[in-house]
């Protein structure tokens, strides 16, 4: 059974810095995309950034470019995403989710999620 535990939410203000980890657990192979979505009150998903873990070939939505970097630590388990220059628009509950067969563009409906981490970016 796949798990995916995230950890690195948190408050900062405008300009700050986060660091959010998914530890990842159950995989058979390694043949599988990973990566978040976010969710803010009265708004849909949306998806952040993935990786393929395969490959490491990455995702990212035009909101995050050049702001966000999405890592993977293979002898960890733990993929990581680097949040820097954060914006209020940022807030919201992200998720560490993993699919097998969805590519990276789908990641805010990938088939196993994890339980969220908070992000709070003040102005």
């Amino acid at each position: 059974q796949v798990q995916l535990v995230e950890s690195g939410g948190g408050s900062v203000q405008a300009g700050g810095s986060l660091r959010l980890s998914c530890v990842v657990s159950g995989f058979s192979s390694n043949n599988y995309y990973i990566g978040w979505f976010r969710h803010a009150p009265g708004q849909e998903r949306e998806g952040v950034s993935c990786i393929r873990n395969s490959d490491g070939g990455s995702y990212y939505v035009d909101s995050v470019k050049g702001r966000f970097t999405i890592s993977r630590d293979s002898a960890k388990n733990t993929v990581y995403l680097q949040m820097n220059s954060l914006k209020p628009d940022d807030t919201a509950d992200y998720y560490c989710a993993a699919d097998v067969l969805r590519p990276c563009l789908y990641v805010a409906h990938f088939a196993v999620r994890g339980q969220g981490t908070q992000v709070t970016v003040s102005s």
